[in-house]
C-alpha cells in the first residue's frame, strides 16, 4: 500500500483506466471502515482510501480538535483489509491559502437542521476527493444514510459520473453502531448509549404495528435527550433516525422501515 499526502502524487498514481473505489474517511477506523474497505476491495481494480479529518464539517465547539487521529494503526488496517493508496492529505492540500468554494445542498434533513453548515463541509470536501481520485464507485456505510443522500442529490444536480454505494451499519455484539466516537464514552456512558439503538428498534417495531413509531422512539431512550427522532424519506430508502448526546458525545443512528439500502 502507497501513503500518498499530495493530489499530485494521488493523480500520477492513478494514471491509467482501472476502475477505482474510494472510501472517505477521517480515520479512526473501525470494523464499519473495514467492511467498506472489503466490498471496494471486491468490486474494484484499484481501491483508494482518503484519510482526512475535515476541519470544515465542525461546528463551533465540536469535536475537531480532540477528534481520534492514529495514521500508524490506520495504515495497517487499511493495508491488510487490501488497500492499495492512503490518501492523507494536509488541510493545506486541501484548502490551501484563498480557497474561497463550497457546495451547498438544499434540505439537508435533521441532521442538517441540528449541524447548521456540517454537510457544507461534507458536500465540498467529498466533491473535492471525487474530483481529485475521480473513481467510478464511492463507499459509505448506512449510519451516515443522510450523508449519503446529499452527496446523491449532489451528484445527480451536477452531473458526477460516479455510482454511490450504501452498505449496512456494522454493530457491536450489544447493538451500539460502530462510531470512532464511541472511543469518547465512558463504560457508564456507553450502556446509556444503548438507549438509542433499543429506541430505534423500538420505534421499527411499532411502525410493523401501525403505531406511532417516533413516539414510541422516544418513549424508550430511557433518559436520553435527542436532537431529533425522525422519519425521514431518503428516496430510495425511508428511515427512522435519531442523534442524542451522552455526557459530550453525540452520537447518531438508524433503522430501515422501508425499501433498500443500495
Amino acid at each position: 500500500m502507497k501513503t500518498l499526502r499530495t493530489i499530485r502524487e494521488l493523480r500520477q498514481a492513478l494514471a491509467g483506466g482501472a476502475r477505482v473505489g474510494l472510501v472517505p474517511t477521517m480515520g479512526a477506523f473501525h470494523e464499519g471502515h473495514l467492511a467498506l474497505f472489503r466490498a471496494a476491495r471486491d468490486e474494484c481494480d484499484v481501491v483508494v482510501v482518503s484519510l482526512f479529518v475535515n476541519p470544515t464539517q465542525f461546528g463551533e465547539g465540536e469535536d475537531l480538535s480532540r477528534y481520534p487521529r492514529d495514521e500508524e494503526r490506520d495504515a495497517e488496517l487499511a493495508e491488510a483489509a487490501g488497500v492499495d493508496i492512503l490518501f492523507a492529505p494536509s488541510a493545506e492540500e486541501m484548502y490551501p491559502e484563498g480557497y474561497a468554494t463550497w457546495i451547498e445542498v438544499e434540505g439537508t434533513g435533521a441532521e442538517g437542521k441540528a449541524r447548521p453548515d456540517h454537510f457544507r463541509g461534507v458536500a465540498t470536501v467529498c466533491l473535492k476527493l471525487f474530483n481529485i481520485v475521480r473513481p467510478q464507485v464511492a463507499y459509505f456505510g448506512q449510519k451516515d444514510v443522510q450523508q449519503a443522500a446529499v452527496l446523491r442529490r449532489m451528484i445527480r444536480d451536477l452531473d458526477v459520473d460516479l455510482e454511490l454505494r450504501m452498505l449496512p451499519t456494522v454493530r457491536d455484539s450489544d447493538g451500539l453502531a460502530l462510531s470512532s466516537r464511541n472511543d469518547y464514552l465512558s463504560e457508564e456512558e456507553r450502556q446509556q448509549a444503548l438507549a438509542l439503538p433499543r429506541a430505534l428498534e423500538a420505534g421499527r417495531s411499532a411502525h410493523a404495528l401501525g403505531s406511532d413509531l417516533v413516539t414510541a422512539a422516544r418513549g424508550a431512550l430511557n433518559g436520553l435527550e435527542p436532537d431529533y427522532v425522525e422519519v425521514l424519506d431518503l428516496g430510495d430508502v425511508t428511515v427512522l433516525a435519531a442523534a442524542a448526546r451522552i455526557g459530550s458525545t453525540r452520537l447518531i443512528d438508524n433503522v430501515v422501515l422501508e425499501g433498500e439500502l443500495a
